[in-house]
């Protein structure tokens, strides 16, 4: 395996100790936001993450009929979300239903402002 070196002229020590004190100070953040983007990262689960937090909360039949999946299909993306911590549910007689939880929104709303720009330019296309 061929090794790669680097060509620059000299190392900035200084910046280099100071870039890895900024990384392992915001550690946790940085798992948070990953684990959160990895969950995102699949189509489906964005929709649902996106209808959850257009309409504030669905249960597994809605989310069900509006993405035309079966049910056990949606429940279990929304199994995958909920141990992600990124959704809560809460339980209504027979009924749960799911939302998401407020402190992942500031990380998932840049992409849903995203979504809703380019939601007119898709129906002119």
């Amino acid at each position: 395996m061929e090794k790669i070196s680097c060509i620059r002229v000299f190392a900035d020590e200084t910046q280099i100790k100071e870039c890895r004190k900024k990384v392992k100070a915001k550690q946790e953040t940085f798992s948070q936001l990953s684990r959160v983007l990895e969950l995102a990262g699949n189509e489906v689960r964005l929709k649902i993450l996106y209808l959850l937090e257009e309409e504030k909360e669905l249960c597994p039949c809605d989310l069900s009929d509006i993405l035309e999946m079966t049910i056990p299909a949606v429940s279990q993306h929304l199994r995958k979300l909920k141990d992600g911590n990124i959704i809560q549910a809460k339980k209504v007689g027979q009924t749960i239903f799911y939302s998401l939880k407020p402190e992942h929104l500031k990380i998932l709303k840049p992409f849903f402002k995203y979504i809703n720009i380019n939601e007119g330019k898709e129906e002119k296309a």
